[in-house]
């Protein structure tokens, strides 16, 4: 029997993507040393989770998710004894930690794929997807997510290998038992240590269609409908579960692409569940078509459509994740907010976002209201996504300097450029010199500017998780939308045994008037949280809202 995990539901976690959160030996690397100097800063957000991006060995093809080695950590970050500490220090604390299992693919550089390579015959050698060539060409036509083609020949073997994302990301063979068995080694052996579970990073693409048919072509990973939610998809996770989690009190948390609030209850509900919650997409594509790079201009209707719909349809049957930054987005400020109203779009967008129901995910640099970076040329670009879109931007004729303003608008490398810690050189991240530049604005935005402001973003997001924890209707609450056709306003209301929140948020960067929805008293009801020093006057319950405002209200 599965120990109840229900804890997961009042966690808030923060996201850690070492190499640029904070360097203690200088080296310009992020490392496991500051995190442990941070610990107490994170919890004093209000977060007792944490969650760590890959800090894997790793050649970094794709910065981390390309890991060579399961069970170590990266000689950039620390060792297996620096981590244990973390974690027991965490626990001291009330926190939980969580690691990154990325377990699609692994790193060319893993051992299973230096000796699969070799040869058809070796015991590695069915680790991964290989396939023969047709026409003198590649299996078929599937593109990989980050980089060209999605197949590679190897000279060794004759054959192709398949990876859905960079070439140095080669797919694992979840089909072949003794790989299922290799997945569950590797996740004993963390949550024997003490982790308290897993973000499972791209887990729903695990299994593929065996008959590997042609994809539809379009160009940004075509074929994707063939290893998406493939036909042992679910006999596997079930098995990751029954042979493992059953047996340990932690909680999974799954990535997964392409996968609508419908599909979620699927993985997500019941206590037979193959995941307690799933990070979804939908929200992060108001402003694009299918990837942040192709940029559309931002639609509030089809952001509240999003969260709207994974409320409603998971509501009493699964859990939802909140999030509006990770490692892999630009700056949401720079994004759905407004960098002139920094501040202001700041708060309001942790507002409407943070206040429903299910576990909040908060990432690094989001609580001080990093944003985007913007580099003068593409040679201080680092990441295989941006190299690999240029490449396709190239060829239908686009010039290096309008993909650079596209890239510093839309890369995700926007969101890896150090945490600025303070006002000094390299804004206190390091003291050498760091992987990445820092973002020319870190003597304004900072966390020792932030915490000495009472009105800061910083010291908004602690009290906005205060109010979260002390008021279980922002945690449990059953979610119904206003106003819905808005393109300027997102207000919905949370109710949950007799207790009930409104929220409002302007995306307006002008004032604008707000009639209170029916049965609400903004005059009466209790105002817990807002985001500008004051309140303006309330006549005929209608109040002139203020560029990016956000209020929250409880009934008496």
């Amino acid at each position: 029997m599965m120990p109840d995990n229900s804890w997961y539901k009042e966690l808030v976690v923060y996201q850690i993507w070492c190499r640029s959160f904070k360097d203690n030996n200088g080296d310009g690397n992020g490392d496991l040393l500051g995190v442990l100097e941070k610990l107490d800063y994170i919890k004093s957000l209000g977060a007792n989770a944490i969650w760590f991006s890959p800090i894997y060995p790793s050649p970094n093809a794709d910065w981390g998710y390309d890991i060579s080695d399961y069970k170590n950590i990266h000689e950039d970050f620390g060792d297996l004894d620096l981590f244990k500490k973390i974690v027991d220090e965490a626990h001291k604390r009330d926190m939980k930690i969580i690691m990154d299992l990325v377990v699609n693919h692994t790193s060319s550089e893993h051992y299973w794929f230096k000796e699969s390579r070799k040869s058809k015959d070796n015991p590695y050698s069915d680790y991964y997807i290989w396939k023969d060539g047709k026409n003198g060409g590649p299996p078929n036509n599937w593109l990989s997510i980050f980089e060209g083609g999605a197949w590679e020949y190897v000279k060794e073997r004759d054959q192709y290998y398949m990876h859905a994302f960079a070439k140095g990301q080669p797919d694992l063979n979840m089909d072949n038992p003794k790989v299922r068995e290799e997945v569950k080694d590797i996740m004993r052996f963390w949550l024997d240590m003490g982790v308290d579970g897993f973000r499972e990073d791209v887990i729903t693409f695990i299994s593929k269609d065996p008959d590997f048919p042609n994809g539809f072509p379009i160009p940004i990973a075509c074929g994707i409908e063939h290893y998406n939610k493939g036909p042992n998809l679910m006999q596997y996770l079930n098995e990751f579960r029954n042979d493992v989690v059953k047996n340990y009190d932690c909680f999974l948390v799954a990535e997964s692409p392409m996968t609508g609030a419908k599909d979620a209850v699927k993985f997500t509900s019941g206590k037979d569940r193959v995941f307690d919650m799933m990070i979804n997409f939908e929200h992060m594509s108001a402003d694009c078509f299918m990837t942040d790079t192709v940029h559309l201009p931002f639609s509030l209707r089809k952001f509240k459509k999003a969260l709207g719909s994974w409320q409603t349809k998971l509501y009493g049957k699964a859990w939802n994740a909140l999030y509006i930054e990770n490692h892999d987005h630009p700056r949401v400020i720079s994004r759905y907010g407004n960098e002139k109203f920094r501040t202001e779009s700041g708060k309001m967008l942790a507002t409407v976002s943070y206040c429903m129901s299910g576990t909040p995910y908060i990432y690094q640099g989001q609580e001080i209201g990093m944003v985007n970076n913007h580099l003068k040329s593409l040679d201080e670009f680092k990441d295989v996504v941006t190299f690999n879109n240029e490449k396709v931007f190239k060829k239908i004729g686009m010039p290096r300097f309008i993909y650079l303003k596209i890239a510093n608008k839309t890369s995700r490398e926007n969101a890896r450029t150090p945490v600025q810690w303070n006002s000094t050189k390299n804004a206190g991240f390091t003291t050498g010199t760091p992987w990445f530049g820092v973002n020319k604005n870190y003597k304004e935005i900072n966390v020792e500017t932030e915490e000495k402001d009472p009105n800061s973003i910083l010291n908004y997001y602690r009290k906005l998780f205060k109010v979260r924890q002390e008021n279980k209707v922002f945690i449990y609450g059953k979610y119904k939308e206003f106003y819905k056709r808005s393109k300027k306003i997102y207000c919905y209301e949370m109710s949950y045994k007799g207790q009930k929140a409104l929220i409002i948020g302007s995306f307006s960067k002008k004032s604008m008037t707000f009639e209170a929805p029916k049965g609400w008293n903004l005059c009466n009801d209790n105002l817990v949280l807002n985001t500008y020093p004051d309140v303006n006057n309330i006549v005929d319950n209608k109040i002139d809202l203020r560029p990016y405002e956000a209020l929250v209200y409880l009934k008496k």
